[in-house]
């Protein structure tokens, strides 16, 4: 597996990561143990950057907890990341944020904790605080860092004012937003990280799963699934979502690879410093996955892609339309 550095302060990573929030939340029925073979598969084949947060365990800790467990044998050779900036005790689905410094260092320890470790590689603001300024948020983990507690500061759909802002006070080392083939918006911000030199970990790189070629009506997958209610999924959209994945397949094929892999490919061929994070609790797609580093894709293939999805998918992000707000 290649590796790659992600900002300017020394963080280097597998070229593919692992997102770990649908080990318990937000894809259906979770399945534990099929959830840590995934983790450990991903391990054995080269990822060493894992992706979680306390939001994704709703006030438990569980999904911190359950990834902590799966490394735990190998914990000085991979990276954790994990993230704050909700009041989990008030809301655990996370309708309430809160970056105040106080809560900061208060979800650092639990988090250390669950995980099981030390010190935590890559530390996120999940979501801009807007009662917060970004100042004292990055004032907060800088003293993390200062005591030995995290040693990468990251950001999560943050915009270019709130990133420079940020990374006056304590150096940027990555942003993580949603990219895709489907997703396409975060691009506009990419001059202003290569400028910092902060790298970029797109989440749900696989449109949420929709780019698999294994889509179904949204209608028929569990009621706990957040694709029920997923925009892209919805009649008008969703079918020419599928029309374009198809399209996507038909060009994989002709390269003797999936149409996941042509998606994670296509991703690794926007810039040296992005690592994306398809989250999965099957050992088949961890493999599936990984493989896609090993994919190069000509300029051909880069136009005929662009020539399917010119600027990304069809249909908003988030149900309700809104999308967070970039300042």
């Amino acid at each position: 597996m290649q590796h790659r550095t992600l900002g300017n302060q020394g963080l280097e990573v597998s070229a593919m990561g692992y997102g770990s929030m649908g080990l318990t939340m937000a894809y259906g029925p979770t399945d534990e143990k099929a959830g840590v073979a995934a983790v450990r598969r991903a391990y054995e084949l080269g990822v060493n950057f894992f992706d979680t947060a306390e939001l994704y365990g709703m006030g438990t800790g569980s999904n911190e907890i359950l990834l902590g467990e799966a490394l735990k044998d190998v914990r000085d050779d991979v990276v954790l990341a994990t993230k704050f900036g909700f009041d989990v005790a008030v809301d655990p689905t996370g309708a309430t944020l809160n970056s105040r410094p106080e809560n900061i260092r208060k979800v650092a320890d639990n988090s250390l904790r669950y995980l099981g470790t030390d010190r935590i590689d890559v530390f996120y603001q999940h979501r801009v605080d807007p009662d917060v300024p970004i100042e004292e948020v990055a004032g907060a983990v800088k003293e993390l860092i200062d005591a030995g507690k995290v040693k990468y500061f990251g950001l999560s759909e943050a915009g270019p004012q709130t990133i420079r802002r940020a990374h006056a006070v304590q150096p940027v080392s990555v942003l993580q937003t949603e990219y895709s083939l489907f997703a396409r918006e975060v691009e506009e911000l990419f001059p202003v990280l290569d400028e910092l030199g902060i790298g970029f970990v797109p989440y749900s790189p696989l449109g949420r799963g929709f780019i698999t070629g294994n889509a179904k009506p949204a209608s028929e997958y569990d009621e706990t699934d957040y694709r029920n209610y997923d925009p892209r999924w919805q009649p008008g959209n969703f079918e020419k979502n599928v029309e374009a994945v198809n399209r996507l397949g038909e060009l994989a094929e002709t390269k003797g690879i999936t149409v996941s892999q042509l998606a994670l490919a296509w991703l690794l061929a926007q810039g040296e410093h992005i690592v994306p994070i398809p989250g999965t609790r099957s050992v088949a797609r961890i493999e599936e996955n990984a493989g896609a580093t090993d994919v190069t894709l000509t300029e051909a293939d880069l136009a005929a892609i662009k020539e399917i999805l010119p600027r990304g998918g069809f249909g908003a992000r988030y149900a309700d339309q809104a999308m967070p707000t970039w300042t």
